[in-house]
């Protein structure tokens, strides 16, 4: 059997007293899998005395996690503080410098510095793993990077932020208001006290431009992403979606098109026939679509310690076994340069809801303003019973054809200033999933 793999651990949060407690626990099993011993030379943490469920008094402790990482006490480190730049970056830089294996769940490090990264790893003949950063416990990253790759991808999506989903369930499910079910997300464990990363779609976006750059083979373009949270979404639109045969989620979406790559964070309309919308709670799923073998689904927990743990321990096991591929697929200094695609039309056309004046003209205007954008409705539905004498405003839904969003925001813009609205509208995809 070969020497053993002397991991070091900067962070030992959840995730990582979780990683330490399966290295010890499974000491065994995983040194009979991957052919040998893997220990926990060293670990770096704040607080030393914090009862972690594992007994780290064999490791040696750091109070710089760089120190560490750059020591030769270590063969690989899991950075686990988090954070795009700080202790995370340095500690990663300087492990990779040296010539040592990174196993990483910091998706905000990645979005923002992973070619960079790539590059230094590629440069120390250093391995850079990081399955944990996206999706938790699924095996995401090794499916673009490797196992699929005798396909052409031209697409990939999913449920990628557990908070927005269980919101968005429990939201259906009981009728109930945004704001209340946020409180309780929080109240259980399950939202931070500031939720904005999750709830404001940018933790979706931070995943979604990792898998861009592996399924489609770019550099990372964080700042294309289209980003839209769930915070405009009320019991209204859940309700009007059920009726139509339609659940709401939050998905990130980047595809392949003619004149470039496209990528989205937004909440979705998507019939209750397909596989995604039957995603609820906490979970997450990917969807990629290759030339060769079709649409592959992975579901599985997205976050969570132990779920979070598993993937990094599939990556420390990897190390362990001597397989190391280039951290984004393909050489780093081979990905293409990212190529933003133009406009284009939509093509599971748009839900709008609108506040509108009942008043006699109201909707043959509405539907001008549309025809005039070049805008074809499928369907114009009117969700409250029409009350003589009343200008008070009334739900309306349009359900359109295909279409572009520029289009449909400047017809909006228009029937806006035409005073048949009473506040902003309600816009929301219908992705063909």
């Amino acid at each position: 059997m070969s020497d053993p793999l002397r991991v070091g651990i900067a962070g030992l949060g959840t995730v990582g007293a979780s990683v330490a407690q399966l290295l010890r626990q499974d000491a065994a099993r995983l040194a009979q899998a991957c052919g040998r011993d893997i220990t926990i030379a060293a670990v770096c943490a704040r607080d030393r005395g914090r009862d972690r469920g594992v007994d780290l008094g064999h490791a040696r402790w750091y109070d710089d996690p760089a120190a560490m990482a750059a020591s030769g006490d270590i063969d690989l480190v899991v950075e686990l503080i988090g954070g795009e730049d700080g202790a995370a970056r340095a500690t990663v830089e300087a492990a990779l410098g040296a010539g040592h294996h990174v196993v990483t769940a910091n998706k905000a490090l990645l979005a923002h510095h992973g070619v960079a990264l790539a590059r230094l790893a590629e440069k120390h003949a250093a391995g850079l793993y990081f399955e944990a950063a996206v999706a938790g416990g699924i095996p995401v990253i090794k499916a673009l990077r490797e196992s699929l790759a005798g396909n052409r991808i031209s697409r990939v999506y999913g449920i990628l932020n557990g908070t927005c989903n269980y919101i968005l369930t429990r939201m259906e499910r009981e009728g109930s208001d945004f704001s209340d079910v946020l409180a309780d997300a929080q109240a259980k464990g399950y939202a931070e006290a500031d939720p904005t990363f999750d709830i404001g779609g940018f933790d979706t976006a931070h995943k979604l431009a990792i898998l861009t750059s592996l399924a489609f083979g770019t550099e990372i373009d964080l700042d294309s992403v289209y980003v839209e949270g769930i915070t405009n979404i009320g019991p209204e639109d859940l309700a009007a979606a059920d009726e139509l045969g339609y659940r709401i989620k939050l998905l990130g979406v980047a595809l392949v098109t003619e004149t470039g790559i496209e990528q989205r964070v937004h909440p979705t309309m998507v019939a209750k026939r397909t596989p995604i919308a039957e995603i609820d709670g906490v979970t997450n799923a990917v969807a990629i679509d290759g030339h060769f073998v079709g649409e592959v689904m992975l579901v599985g927990p997205g976050a969570g310690g132990r779920a979070t743990a598993s993937a990094v321990v599939g990556d420390i096991c990897d190390a362990a076994r001597g397989i190391m591929v280039p951290p984004l697929r393909v050489p780093a200094s081979e990905l293409a340069p990212y190529q933003r695609a133009q406009m284009r039309a939509h093509e599971g056309g748009y839900y709008i809801r609108l506040s509108v004046y009942d008043r006699p003209g109201a909707f043959a205007a509405i539907a001008a303003r549309m025809a005039e954008q070049g805008i074809s409705l499928e369907s114009i539905v009117q969700r409250a019973a029409h009350s003589p004498g009343s200008s008070e405003p009334k739900p309306v839904i349009l359900i359109t054809h295909e279409t572009t969003e520029a289009q449909v925001r400047e017809a909006l813009d228009i029937i806006g200033a035409d005073g048949h609205i009473e506040r902003d509208p309600q816009m929301i995809r219908i992705e063909q999933a």
